[in-house]
C-alpha cells in the first residue's frame, strides 16, 4: 500500500472517538484535528510521536495566535505538568510587578496600573525619609569656636617671593547671649526674619514673602531665616554645590530642633561678618563705634544690623576696592541710611520699639573712619587691593569678597617688586625736589600722583603707583581717580581717522567704510588759534547757549596749515578737534575702547566737539593698557593683576590671556610712528631713553588741574598722573585745584613732572633688556583736507612755449593779516574742508569776529578764560623752546567736571 494511504493506528480502548475527546482535554479547546495534524512521519521515533514532541496546531490561526502570546484563553492547556506561565501568555503565576502588563495590547501594556505607581511613589519616598534619617544622624551642628579661627590670605610676587600674608585671626570676641543688647535682637528680628521666635528653623512664607519684594521692589526681608544664616555663616567652606546645600538643610534642622533660640541668636551675631575685618557683634562695636557691644544704643544697632545686607554695600566708607562704580561712598552711604531708617520702621510695626523711642533716632549714626593695617603701609595696600578686587570681579567660583577675607587663599600677582621700588622712587625724588607743601602751601599742598606699568607683551601689570601710603592716603591713585587726560586722547582720534575715514560731506550721518576717506597722518588741517568748529557737514557748531564753538590752542597759537604728524608734536588742538568732528566722535570712542579702555561713568559725553581733546578720566592703569594696544600692533590685551590662586593646594583661579585684534597693524604701526616723533622733537623730549626708541604723548587739562604723560617701548607701557585733590572725604566741597605755581614752577603740564618720573622709571625698568625697534610704518591712507585748509587744484601739463611767460607775481594784498596763505587761482578748497577761507567770505580761517574779552589761562589746555591773567605766558621750561603746545584746548569748564559750560571759545558743550 502506497505511504500516503496508510491509516492511522487506532488507539485501544475507544477508537478515532475517545482519542478526539483526549486531544480536547490536554488543549482546553475543541478542535478536529486535520489529516495533516495527525499523521506522523515514518522516521519519528515512538517516544517523539508521543508528549515529547513539539506542539503541533489545528489550523494556522491557531498557530499564529499562539505566537502572539494571546491564542489562548485563561485556564487554557499548557505545554508541561505546569503550563506555560504567565510571562509567556498562559496563567501561571503572578508577577510581583506587572509591568509590562498582562492581558494589555499595544500602548496600553506599557502604561503603568496606579497600584504600580503608588506603590513606586511610596517606595521612593521611604528611600529619601530613611537617606534624611541617616543625613540627620549624621551631620555635625557648627562650632563657632572652629569658625573664628581664620587662615592667612598671602600675596606673592610675580617672581613667587611672598608680599605680604593678611588676616591669621578674625577679629571676633564671643557675646553670651545676655550680653547681647535686647535693641540688636530686636533690629535683627525685625530686618533678617519676623518668624524667628516661632519658626522651625526654615520659613516657606519668609521665602515667598522675600520673592514677592523683590518681584515688586520693596525693601526686602531676607527670605533665608536666621537659624539658616547662621548655619551658612558658620560652614568652613562656602563652595556653592549641591552637597553643601543638603548639608545646610539637615544641620538647620537639626539645629532649629535640638539649640534653643537665644542659643542660635547669640551664635548668628557672634560668627556674622560686619566688614571691616570684624567678625561677630563685639568686634563690629568696637570697630564701627570704638565702644562695647553692651553699650551700643538702638539707633548703632539698627545700623549695624544694616551691615548684615552686605558690609561691602552699606559700609559709608566705600568698599571701591570692590566695586568702584556701585560701592562708593556716596552710594553706601545712601543705602545704609535708607535701610536703617527702614529697620526703625520695621520694629515700630512689629511692636518691637514705641513711637515714642523711634522719634529720639533721627540723626544717622556716623561710625569711625576706616583704618588701615599697618602691614599695608607704602604701596602694599595699593597692590592687594587691586589684586583683592581683580581676583573677586573675574574668578568663576563665585568666590566674594567676604569669603575671601575668611582667608586660606594663595594669591599669585603680576607685580614686580623691583619695578614698584623703581617707581616709587621716581615719584619720590620730584617730591623731594619740588614739593613743598610747608613753603608753598596755597600751591603744593594736595599734590598727588598716579602711575602704572604694564607689559605690552601680555596686559600683566608689573607696578602702580598708588599715593604715598595706603593708610594715609586711601585713593587709590594708579585706579580711576577723576582726573581728565587732556591730550594723551588724541591718538584715538588719529586712529579713529585711519580706521574709518572722514564723513563725506554730502553724504548721510552714517557712512560705510566705503563712503569715507582713509585719512593719512600726512593730512593737512586747519591750526588756527580760536577755529570756528563745524559738524562734518559744515554747519558751525553751536554750544548749548547758541554760541558758536571757537577752538583755542595753548598760548592763542596760530599754526596755519599744518599737518597731523606735526599737529600731534605740537599738540595743537583745534585740527583734532575739527578731525574728530570729521570722522565722528563716537568712532573716536570706538577706537578707545577697542584699545583696551572702558565704556564707564569715567567716559566723557562724546557728542561735543572737546570729546577729541581728552575730557574723559580713565585710569592710569587703563591709559598704560590702552596704550600697550599700539605697541603690539594692534593686539589688544586686557590688563591684569593676578595670574593665579590657590586654596589648600588646589587652583581656584587661573588667568588666561584672552587676545583681541583691536586696529590692523598698519594703522598702529603708523600711530606709533607719529608719537614717536612727539618724544624725539616735540613736547615730550624730556621723556626720550638713551639708546632705545620710545613714543608717547603729553596731556594737560583746562585750568592747569591734571597733567599726563603716556608712553611705551616694545616691551613695556607706563602711564604717570598729576593733580592737586583734595583727600578728606568730609570736604563736601573738593574739586581738582589748579597747578598754577605749582613746584615752584608756573604752570604744571604733561612735559614736566609727569614726563621727568616716566623717564626715571623707565630708565630703570629698561635696564638690561634689550634694545627694540619699532615696526616700520608703511603708508596708509589719503592725504586730507580739513578744517578750512586749502588743497592745491590739480596743475595741468605744461604746454611747451618758446619763452617763458614774462607775466609778474601776483602782489599779496598788505590789508590781510591772516596767518595761513590766501586763496590763489590755482588753490581751491577741498571736498572735506567746509571751513575753508572761501567759506568764510576770506576770513581769518575762523578767526575771533568777536572775540571775549580777556586770553586764556597760558596753560596747556586753553579754552577758558581768566580774566586776561598769565596772557602769552610760555611753558615755563618744556625744554622745547616753544609753548606746551596746548595739550587740552577747551577741554573742560572750571569745574574741572566734563558736562559742564566753559567760555565762548572753549566750551564743552
Amino acid at each position: 500500500m502506497s505511504e500516503h494511504r496508510r491509516k492511522t493506528p487506532q488507539p485501544q480502548g475507544g477508537g478515532r472517538a475517545a482519542a478526539r475527546r483526549a486531544a480536547q482535554q490536554s488543549t482546553g479547546r475543541r478542535a478536529v484535528p486535520s489529516r495533516r495534524a495527525t499523521s506522523e512521519s515514518p522516521s519519528e521515533s515512538p517516544s517523539e510521536s508521543r508528549g515529547g514532541q513539539e506542539r503541533q496546531y489545528g489550523s494556522r490561526a491557531e498557530a499564529r495566535r499562539a505566537s502572539q502570546g494571546g491564542g489562548r484563553r485563561r485556564g487554557g492547556g499548557s505545554d508541561g505538568p505546569r503550563g506555560r506561565g504567565r510571562d509567556n501568555g498562559g496563567p501561571g503565576k503572578k508577577r510581583f510587578i506587572d509591568y509590562p502588563r498582562y492581558g494589555k495590547h499595544g500602548f496600553r501594556r506599557w502604561v503603568p496600573s496606579w497600584k504600580l505607581v503608588s506603590g513606586l511613589c511610596l517606595g521612593f519616598l521611604g528611600v529619601l525619609m530613611g537617606i534624611g534619617g541617616v543625613a540627620y544622624a549624621f551631620v555635625v551642628k557648627p562650632e563657632v569656636s572652629k569658625t573664628a579661627a581664620a587662615q592667612n590670605n598671602v600675596y606673592y610676587w610675580a617672581d613667587g617671593t611672598q608680599m605680604v600674608a593678611t588676616g591669621g585671626a578674625v577679629n571676633r570676641q564671643m557675646l553670651k547671649y545676655e550680653q547681647i543688647p535686647v535693641e540688636m535682637r530686636n533690629a535683627v528680628i525685625s530686618a533678617e526674619n519676623k518668624s524667628f521666635d516661632s519658626d522651625r528653623g526654615i520659613d516657606p512664607m519668609g521665602i515667598g514673602r522675600a520673592l514677592f519684594n523683590m518681584a515688586t521692589g520693596g525693601e526686602t526681608q531676607g527670605g533665608s531665616t536666621i537659624t539658616q544664616q547662621y548655619v551658612k555663616n558658620s560652614m568652613l567652606t562656602q563652595d556653592q554645590t549641591l552637597k553643601r546645600k543638603f548639608q545646610e538643610l539637615f544641620i538647620t534642622l537639626k539645629v532649629a530642633e535640638e539649640d534653643s533660640k537665644e542659643e542660635v541668636m547669640a551664635g548668628y551675631l557672634n560668627v556674622s561678618y560686619y566688614g571691616r575685618g570684624a567678625s561677630g557683634l563685639q568686634a563690629a562695636a568696637r570697630t564701627y563705634y570704638n565702644k562695647d557691644a553692651g553699650d551700643l544704643n538702638a539707633s548703632e544697632c539698627a545700623f549695624l544690623a544694616t551691615l548684615l545686607k552686605g558690609a561691602s554695600y552699606y559700609d559709608p566708607a566705600g568698599a571701591t576696592d570692590i566695586d568702584k562704580v556701585n560701592a562708593t561712598k556716596a552710594k553706601n552711604t545712601k543705602r545704609a541710611k535708607e535701610r536703617w531708617k527702614w529697620i526703625l520702621d520695621e520694629q515700630v510695626k512689629d511692636g518691637r520699639m514705641t513711637a515714642e523711642e523711634r522719634s529720639k533716632h533721627t540723626k544717622f549714626p556716623d561710625p569711625l573712619p576706616k583704618k588701615k593695617d599697618a602691614k599695608l603701609g607704602g604701596q602694599t595696600g595699593y597692590l592687594v587691593d587691586l589684586a583683592k578686587k581683580y581676583f573677586v570681579a573675574n574668578n568663576d567660583q563665585g568666590i566674594d569678597a567676604k569669603q575671601l577675607e575668611l582667608g586660606g587663599f594663595e594669591i599669585h600677582t603680576t607685580f614686580q617688586k623691583k619695578r614698584v621700588e623703581e617707581l616709587e622712587a621716581a615719584v619720590d625724588k620730584v617730591y623731594k625736589a619740588k614739593i613743598r607743601p610747608k613753603e608753598r602751601p596755597k600751591t603744593d599742598t594736595h599734590v598727588e600722583f598716579g602711575g602704572a606699568s604694564v607689559d605690552a607683551k601680555t596686559g600683566a601689570i608689573i607696578a602702580t603707583y598708588g599715593g604715598q601710603d595706603a593708610t594715609t592716603h586711601f585713593t587709590n591713585n594708579a585706579d580711576a581717580t577723576g582726573a581728565q587726560v587732556g591730550s594723551t586722547w588724541k591718538p584715538f582720534v588719529l586712529a579713529a581717522a585711519m580706521q574709518y575715514g572722514v564723513r563725506d560731506p554730502s553724504g548721510g550721518k552714517e557712512q560705510s567704510n566705503s563712503e569715507r576717506t582713509q585719512v593719512s597722518p600726512e593730512s593737512i588741517y586747519n591750526g588756527d588759534n580760536k577755529l570756528r568748529i563745524r559738524d562734518y557737514t559744515g554747519k558751525i557748531w553751536l554750544n548749548e547757549n547758541g554760541d558758536e564753538w571757537r577752538q583755542t590752542n595753548d598760548g592763542d597759537q596760530n599754526y596755519g596749515e599744518i599737518d597731523l604728524r606735526t599737529a600731534m608734536e605740537k599738540s595743537a588742538n583745534s585740527p583734532f578737534v575739527q578731525l574728530g568732528m570729521d570722522v565722528g566722535t563716537d568712532k573716536v570712542k570706538d577706537v578707545a575702547v577697542a584699545s583696551g579702555l572702558k565704556d564707564d561713568t569715567f567716559m566723557a559725553n562724546a557728542t561735543v566737539p572737546s570729546f577729541s581733546i581728552g575730557t574723559s578720566s580713565p585710569s592710569a592703569i587703563r591709559m598704560a593698557g590702552s596704550y600697550a594696544t599700539f605697541a603690539t600692533s594692534g593686539q589688544q590685551n586686557d590688563t591684569f593683576s593676578v595670574s593665579e590662586v590657590k586654596k589648600g593646594g588646589v587652583t581656584v583661579f587661573k588667568h588666561k590671556k584672552k587676545s583681541k585684534r583691536a586696529f590692523s597693524p598698519d594703522i598702529a604701526d603708523n600711530i606709533t610712528d607719529v608719537l614717536k616723533n612727539v618724544v624725539e622733537n616735540g613736547t615730550g623730549t624730556p621723556a626720550r631713553l638713551e639708546g632705545r626708541e620710545a613714543a608717547g604723548k603729553t596731556g594737560t587739562t583746562d585750568g592747569n588741574r591734571s597733567a599726563w604723560f603716556v608712553g611705551y617701548t616694545p616691551q613695556i607701557s607706563t602711564a604717570i598722573s598729576m593733580f592737586r585733590y583734595d583727600d578728606d572725604e568730609t570736604n563736601k566741597e573738593r574739586e581738582f585745584e589748579m597747578m598754577f605755581g605749582t613746584g615752584g614752577e608756573e604752570k604744571i603740564h604733561g612735559a614736566s613732572f609727569p614726563a621727568s618720573i616716566w623717564h626715571d622709571y623707565m630708565t630703570g625698568a629698561m635696564k638690561g633688556k634689550k634694545a627694540v625697534s619699532f615696526p616700520e610704518p608703511k603708508d596708509l591712507g589719503d592725504v586730507v583736507w580739513g578744517g578750512g585748509a586749502v588743497s592745491p587744484s590739480p596743475t595741468p601739463s605744461p604746454t611747451p612755449s618758446p619763452t617763458p611767460s614774462e607775466e609778474p607775481p601776483p602782489t599779496p594784498d598788505p590789508t590781510r593779516t591772516t596767518p595761513s596763505p590766501s586763496p590763489t587761482p590755482s588753490r581751491t578748497c577741498g571736498i572735506f574742508d567746509p571751513n575753508c577761507h572761501a567759506a568764510d567770505g576770506g576770513a581769518n580761517a575762523g578767526a575771533n569776529s568777536g572775540a571775549n574779552t580777556g586770553t586764556t589761562d597760558g596753560g596747556d589746555n586753553t579754552g577758558v578764560t581768566d580774566g586776561g591773567d598769565n596772557t602769552g605766558v610760555t611753558d615755563g621750561g618744556d625744554n622745547t623752546g616753544t609753548t606746551d603746545g596746548g595739550d587740552n584746548g577747551g577741554a573742560q569748564g572750571a569745574d574741572g567736571n566734563p558736562g559742564g559750560t566753559g567760555s565762548i571759545w572753549g566750551n564743552r558743550g
